[in-house]
């Protein structure tokens, strides 16, 4: 029979889940909110370049040889058309982005054919599947913690966590990842305590959902099996031939994506890894990465370091309190809940951690990191309910944690404000892409405008200028190596270089008898000489 509660404690508690239900609604609304303002970038361009079914390689065969085109013509590449179909998605994934995973893809193409072409419907999706990560992560609180508290705290923290809203407002998979992780975890749990053949299925077909969401997925799997080889005390029992058969069944079936991996490597799309990074540097990226579980101001590499300096305080702050969460979670739960907890935290953050600080590489963002921020999450609503609601814990003690958590909270939603009003967020890199806007905007206030570029700067850089352009707007894409032809048809005739090229620069200035004057770093307008 469980000890019955005082009545201002059991108050307490139902004001506490008012006001995290309230938080929801916030949360659910930053969701939401602006989610077409924001820049469209690199990553997202790739996505809906997928999603449309075309190759990249097809794409500049047919924008390239140096006919005039508006932006109209570009959404063939962006969104779903009768000229390609689902098979024509996979596809392109295949042969060009095989690292990425098909579902979201898949699952994104047809939201998009039900919803209509643009920038909200496309983004809707990975805002929509986010909220399903609220009953998923209560669910999981509930087979790992046994308590509803629990689960409610750690809706709020998550709610108006600011990492989470930076991916649920992406075209990429990371939401349906982060719902993918927390329902593997549930089956798992749950199969663990009921031992049947339903729930082990169902713990397999959840592997099956993470594996063709993220590749990543993989090392939650690892991890999964670390928790429940350890918890069996490395016995070969019944839990344990049930799981391995699982993971078995999970694993043969992404075995021919394993192939389509390896037969089309994509070594590319990770070039920026490469990057050297001290260790002083590592450290401090690592501390951004878990600080903006919690605050995140938008502070990028190319803010002055003045700004970084005056954050630094908070980010100690915010370090100090998931590490204590981890350590009160470890204290006072059984190995079955904080074990399961930490290998959540370092089934990915370990790996990664060790690769940066040996290889002094670039291996650790955010985005491959929200499976160590969901484990931290859990072990920190752990600790606000214990400390917020429990009999033992004295009246001084728990205003001192009901002042922590208020900090928690209001740094959320400030940060989520934030990040609903800007335009550029550090995610979408501005230290390359904060001119775009500026640059589109100087560019649509001709009568009849050209900008003119070359096949480097196709995909990416002017696919982000179109979302941003006045549809009056007209391109003209020439190969590399080559100069475009000139006409009288345009008031304004603007050169575009996000990839330099000294041979279009000279050419259009030398063979047109045209000055360049430079706008920006990426941007000339052309003048003929008179």
């Amino acid at each position: 029979m469980k000890k019955q509660l005082p009545q201002n404690s059991i108050i307490s508690k139902y004001w506490l889940r008012f006001f995290i239900i309230t938080l929801l609604v916030i949360g659910i609304f930053f969701r939401f909110v602006n989610i077409d303002k924001k820049l469209y970038w690199g990553d997202e361009i790739y996505s809906s370049l997928r999603i449309s079914g075309y190759l990249e390689s097809e794409m500049k065969e047919q924008l390239t040889d140096g006919h005039f085109f508006g932006i109209e013509d570009l959404h063939k590449y962006q969104y779903p058309n009768p000229e390609r179909n689902a098979i024509d998605t996979i596809k392109g994934v295949i042969l060009e982005d095989s690292q990425i995973l098909p579902l979201y893809i898949l699952l994104t193409r047809f939201w998009v054919e039900w919803f209509g072409d643009s920038v909200a419907v496309t983004r809707s999706f990975s805002a929509f599947i986010s909220l399903l990560t609220f009953p998923c992560l209560y669910w999981l609180c509930l087979e790992l913690f046994e308590s509803s508290l629990v689960g409610w705290i750690a809706i709020g923290l998550v709610a108006i966590s600011p990492i989470h809203l930076v991916y649920a407002q992406e075209v990429r998979s990371y939401s349906l990842w982060i719902v993918a992780i927390l329902i593997s975890s549930v089956a798992l749990l749950r199969a663990m305590r009921l031992k049947t053949k339903l729930s082990w299925c169902i713990y397999t077909a959840t592997l099956i959902l993470g594996f063709y969401t993220h590749l990543f997925f993989t090392l939650v799997a690892f991890a999964q099996g670390i928790y429940v080889i350890t918890i069996e005390r490395f016995r070969l029992s019944k839990t344990s031939i049930s799981y391995l058969l699982s993971s078995l069944a999970g694993f043969i079936t992404f075995v021919p994506w394993i192939w389509v991996i390896i037969t089309n490597p994509q070594p590319e799309a990770v070039d920026w890894t490469n990057d050297k990074h001290t260790l002083f540097a590592s450290a401090a990226r690592w501390a951004g990465i878990f600080s903006r579980t919690f605050l995140d101001l938008g502070i990028s590499p190319s803010e002055p370091g003045k700004l970084k300096i005056a954050l630094i305080p908070f980010i100690l702050i915010i370090l100090a309190l998931m590490s204590y969460s981890i350590y009160v979670l470890c204290r006072r739960t059984s190995k079955e809940v904080w074990l399961f907890v930490l290998t959540l935290i370092g089934s990915i953050g370990l790996p990664l951690l060790i690769l940066d600080f040996i290889f002094q590489k670039r291996y650790a963002t955010s985005r491959y990191t929200l499976p160590s921020v969901l484990g931290i999450q859990l072990a920190v609503a752990y600790l606000f309910s214990t400390k917020l609601t429990s009999v033992y814990t004295k009246v001084w003690q728990k205003k001192l944690w009901s002042l922590v958590a208020f900090m928690v909270i209001l740094g959320g939603v400030v940060s989520c404000t934030l990040n609903s009003q800007a335009q550029i967020w550090w995610n979408k890199i501005p230290e390359k892409y904060q001119e775009f806007p500026k640059i589109a905007n100087i560019v649509s206030q001709g009568n009849k405008p050209l900008l003119i570029s070359d096949a480097d700067n196709l995909v990416s850089p002017i696919v982000i200028l179109a979302y941003l352009a006045d549809p009056k707007v007209r391109f003209q894409v020439v190969e590399k190596n080559q100069l475009p032809e000139i006409t009288n048809d345009f008031s304004d005739i603007f050169l575009f270089l996000f990839e330099p090229s000294d041979f279009l620069k000279a050419g259009v200035e030398k063979v047109y008898n045209s000055k360049l004057q430079q706008i920006n770093k990426f941007t000339w307008k052309v003048t003929k000489s008179t």
